[in-house]
């Protein structure tokens, strides 16, 4: 079994509030869920307004599965036209 773990950290440039970053992190991450059906939440950097972390988890039996299906959603991230920039990732494949 393989763990596939993304680690995506945002720049939200337009955003003044917490509840404006809270409606652009639920609109990433419902759609990523839906789409690629992996578990993704917000990891770090909570109370910043402009930036987020955001991690993404998927389980396979085949590690070049799991590295296919974490390339796709961070190219979903980046072609999304969310008010979001990606600044960095992160993608690391877990052998259990």
């Amino acid at each position: 079994m393989n763990v596939g773990v993304a680690r995506v950290s945002l720049r939200l440039p337009e955003n003044m509030s917490l509840k404006g970053k809270r409606q652009v992190l639920k609109s990433i991450t419902g759609r990523v869920r839906s789409r690629f059906d992996v578990a993704v939440a917000e990891v770090d950097d909570n109370d910043a307004w402009q930036l987020a972390t955001i991690g993404v988890c998927t389980i396979s039996n085949d590690k070049r599965h799991s590295n296919q299906v974490l390339s796709r959603v961070i190219d979903f991230i980046v072609n999304g036209h969310f008010d979001a920039e990606i600044l960095d990732y992160n993608i690391e494949i877990i052998d259990v």
